[in-house]
């Protein structure tokens, strides 16, 4: 039997997923482009790696995994994973709040598709 505390579980996925490429995004920025010269390239995601937001990014992923794996102790895969599709809904929403990103029509219309999507999915 599911209890509302069980809907956590995929909630704390979404989270740490969207905060995960948020924060990616926001401090990969901060680099600038990625150099064409290998060994530069290679230097420069180094250089990434050990910037503490971006390893709080994938610090954030492994959070997100083991929210997961806890969201499938309580529910169907198939009633579950639809809920990963507001990642789009809430990355999109926030990278133009955020990121200043434009969103045009055809991200509106596509968010509203997922948003239906994922209603008549959890609906089963």
């Amino acid at each position: 039997m599911v209890k509302i505390f069980d809907y956590f579980y995929i909630f704390a996925t979404i989270f740490f997923t969207v905060y995960g490429q948020l924060i990616l995004k926001v401090r990969i920025s901060k680099y600038g482009a990625l150099p064409a010269d290998f060994f530069e390239k290679l230097k420069f995601l180094i250089l990434l790696l050990f910037d503490p937001g971006i390893f709080s990014g994938f610090l954030a992923a492994f959070l997100a995994s083991l929210a997961w794996m806890a969201t499938m102790t309580k529910f169907d895969l198939s009633y579950a994973y639809p809920f990963m599709s507001l990642n789009f809904v809430i990355v999109i929403l926030l990278s133009y709040i955020v990121l200043d990103e434009p969103i045009s029509l055809n991200n509106v219309v596509g968010v509203a598709l997922i948003v239906i999507g994922t209603i008549v999915a959890a609906k089963g």
